[in-house]
C-alpha cells in the first residue's frame, strides 16, 4: 500500500472546497523516484500521465480539479521532473511496464488511467498488455496522428498549436525541457513518433473517453474521430477553443467531462 510521507519543501495543491490536499513524495518505486499530487477518498482512483519530455507539473491544474473527492494521483516518469536523476525507459513498452509497476506496488489497480499527449500511448500500451490494472482510460490529445508521423510535420503541428495556449504554459515546458536535457527530449520524442497507437487501440478493452481541444493542431478532430471509432468501447469529446494542452488551459471543464466519464464506468 502506498506509505507516502508530506514533502515539507512544497505546496500542497488546492482542492476546489479550498481545503489543502496533500502533495507527497514517494521514493524507491520500481518506477524511479516519484512525485505525486492526490486527495479525496474515492475509488477506483485516476492515475494521470504526462506528455513527452515534460512532466506532471503541466497536470497539476486539472489534479486539483479531480481531487474532490475522487482520489486523484501524478507523477514524474523516470528520467523527467523530478525523476531525472532515474535513467528514462528505453522503449514505449518499458514506459508502460514502469507505470503497471507503480500501479501493482502502490496497490493502486485497476486504477483510471488518463494520459495526456505521450501519456495517452503509454496508457494505450499498459492497457493493451496488462489489461487488469486498467478499470478504463482517458486520452487527452492523443498522439501520434498517423497521418503526421514525421519530426518535421509534427514541429509544424506544435508551432500552428502554440498560439492556442496560455503563456503560463510555455515557462512550465521550458523548465521541463532543460530539466530533460537535449539527449532525453530527442529520445522522448523518438520513442513518441516510432509507436503506432493506431495498431493497439482496437485491442483496448476498457471503456475509453477521448478527448480534444477544438483548436490542437497536433491531434486534429479527424485523427481523433478515428482513433475513437478504432477503440471498441470509445467515446469522443471535443473542448471549445482550446489548444493541445487542454488539461492546463481549461482544467475545470476536463474534469467535468473525466468525472462523468469515470461515474458512468464505475456504475
Amino acid at each position: 500500500m502506498l506509505e507516502p510521507t508530506a514533502d515539507p519543501a512544497q505546496e500542497a495543491p488546492i482542492t476546489p472546497s479550498g481545503a489543502r490536499a496533500p502533495h507527497r513524495r514517494v521514493h524507491d518505486l520500481p518506477s524511479g523516484q516519484v512525485v505525486s499530487w492526490w486527495s479525496g477518498d474515492v475509488d477506483p482512483p485516476v492515475v494521470c500521465l504526462h506528455g513527452a519530455g515534460v512532466s506532471s507539473r503541466e497536470l497539476l491544474p486539472l489534479i486539483r480539479e479531480l481531487g474532490a473527492p475522487r482520489r486523484t494521483l501524478t507523477f514524474d516518469l523516470p528520467g523527467y521532473g523530478a525523476s531525472a536523476r532515474a535513467e528514462p525507459p528505453g522503449s514505449l513498452a518499458e514506459f508502460g511496464e514502469c507505470v503497471g509497476d507503480f500501479l501493482v506496488t502502490a496497490d493502486l489497480a485497476p486504477a483510471h488511467v488518463l494520459g495526456c499527449s505521450f501519456g495517452c500511448q503509454i496508457a494505450v500500451d499498459l492497457a493493451v498488455r496488462h489489461p487488469e490494472l486498467v478499470r478504463s482510460c482517458v486520452l487527452i490529445g492523443p498522439t501520434v496522428d498517423p497521418a503526421a508521423r514525421g519530426f518535421v510535420r509534427q514541429l509544424g503541428r506544435w508551432a500552428r498549436n502554440g498560439r492556442h495556449e496560455p503563456p503560463a504554459l510555455s515557462a512550465l515546458v521550458l523548465r521541463d525541457y532543460l530539466d530533460a536535457g537535449p539527449r532525453r527530449l530527442v529520445r522522448a520524442f523518438r520513442t513518441a513518433l516510432r509507436d503506432r497507437i493506431e495498431d493497439k487501440l482496437p485491442h483496448v478493452v476498457a471503456p475509453t473517453l477521448v478527448l480534444r481541444g477544438e483548436h490542437d493542431a497536433i491531434v486534429p478532430q479527424e485523427w481523433a474521430e478515428e482513433a475513437t471509432r478504432l477503440l471498441p468501447r470509445g467515446r469522443l469529446a471535443v473542448r471549445s477553443a482550446r489548444g493541445h494542452m487542454v488539461p492546463f488551459s481549461d482544467p475545470g471543464g476536463v474534469a467535468a467531462r473525466v468525472a462523468a466519464h469515470l461515474e458512468e464506468v464505475d456504475r
